[in-house]
């Protein structure tokens, strides 16, 4: 096996302005694909780590922390510095106008270094009717449109947590944009500015149910058809142990064959009467019932190795902590040649780096978020990026960090 090379993101430098899920979660993923991200948080009262004022993030994975206080010049003469120095990607996570009011729009920090991407986040599009108002996942996710698919018929419609706009629609997508931009960088030689939103975003992840619902697949009403609740061979299932359940994905032919095999149910006329949604009533009682003779464990005896498209429904509780199970948290996609960093802790022995990740892991192995103290790990990190020492380039006063000399131009 050939060693690996330095993670694909090796030698970005980040800044992340603290804020709440999608922005660090955005530093995340950077940080996980090897980038040194610094997150800029304000700076405690009294120089005390126990200050209130930091957003409560626990996506803090491979991350330092530099305590900043906004509300003086020598704490935005020292961001300014940051970025002319050669910081490569900044984000953003707050309203617009919160950083132009500061001096730290992208107008004030491209002239200082063009090379920077500045990366930008909202809930609602920054030209839009929503632009000025206070909102949240579920709120970015009803008026993109897609929060009108999800949920059963005759239910209202219902999110599933905050994954859609939050994380996909929102940090995810900004990832995204970064390494566009870092990508177009590398034959330009200039930054831009990155601008994501997260009612595009979890719109654009609706794409394809968006245009079935110009189609039989998807025209039939909210939780009534083939993938989003209403077929009854594409559904949850309860079964015997209580709070246990079973997935159902058997949509094609040869697929629900197994499944009827397994279920001791061919033979029954099935198999022709599936495509009738008129029918599917009767077949989800009819599979309900059966499921509910078994445990999931003996289901998974029956179905395991088949096609019937049939898997147990897993809580985060027991991949923890069973060994057989595959809830060993691993970086989110296999680069052979320049893997990402681990997430879980690594032994003496560690596996293969491109599947496993590089390095020692963090602890909380993936299933445990750690909170990030203002200014942990700022030391080292400029020290890294700049050879900066305390005391001669900066110095840290009731807790903030600021220049020891502050350059005229910044």
């Amino acid at each position: 096996m050939a060693a690996a090379g330095p993670p694909p993101l090796a030698g970005i430098k980040v800044l992340e302005f603290a804020g709440l899920a999608p922005g660090p979660f955005c530093g995340m993923l950077l940080a996980d694909a090897g980038a040194s991200v610094l997150r800029i948080d304000r700076a405690p009262r009294g120089g005390s780590s126990s200050s209130g004022s930091t957003p409560q993030d626990w996506l803090t994975r491979h991350k330092a922390s530099l305590a900043v206080d906004l509300k003086s010049p020598r704490g935005i003469r020292l961001v300014r510095a940051l970025v002319a120095r050669g910081a490569d990607v900044l984000i953003d996570p707050f309203r617009p106008g919160v950083l132009e009011r500061l001096g730290l729009g992208p107008d004030d920090l491209l002239p200082l270094n063009p090379r920077l991407v500045y990366g930008r986040l909202t809930g609602y599009r920054r030209d839009g009717r929503y632009r000025d108002m206070a909102g949240h996942d579920i709120n970015y996710l009803a008026v993109s449109g897609a929060l009108s698919l999800l949920g059963r018929d005759a239910e209202i419609p219902h999110p599933p947590v905050n994954l859609l706009a939050d994380f996909a629609g929102g940090g995810a997508t900004l990832f995204q944009g970064v390494l566009l931009a870092l990508l177009s960088r590398a034959s330009t030689g200039r930054g831009q500015v990155v601008e994501a939103n997260m009612v595009d975003g979890a719109s654009y992840l609706a794409t394809f149910p968006r245009f079935m619902l110009k189609t039989p697949l998807g025209a039939l009403g909210r939780g009534r058809n083939l993938l989003d609740g209403g077929c009854p061979y594409y559904d949850t299932y309860a079964t015997k142990d209580e709070g246990r359940y079973v997935s159902v994905g058997a949509l094609e032919p040869q697929f629900f064959a197994a499944l009827l095999r397994g279920l001791h149910l061919e033979g029954q006329g099935w198999e022709s009467r599936r495509y009738d949604p008129d029918e599917w009533p009767a077949l989800r009682r009819v599979l309900a019932d059966v499921f509910r003779t078994k445990t999931r464990t003996e289901w998974e005896r029956v179905f395991d190795g088949t096609d019937a498209c049939v898997a147990p429904i897993l809580e985060y509780g027991e991949l923890e902590t069973d060994p057989a199970r595959e809830g060993d948290q691993r970086p989110a996609v296999t680069l052979r040649g320049t893997p990402c960093l681990a997430v879980k802790q690594q032994g003496d022995a560690p596996g293969d780096p491109a599947i496993y990740g590089q390095g020692r892991g963090v602890p909380g192995d993936g299933y445990e978020g750690a909170a990030l103290a203002p200014g942990e790990g700022a030391e080292d990190v400029l020290r890294g990026w700049f050879g900066w020492a305390k005391g001669k380039d900066y110095n840290v006063s009731d807790g903030a960090f600021e220049l020891v000399n502050s350059d005229s131009k910044l």
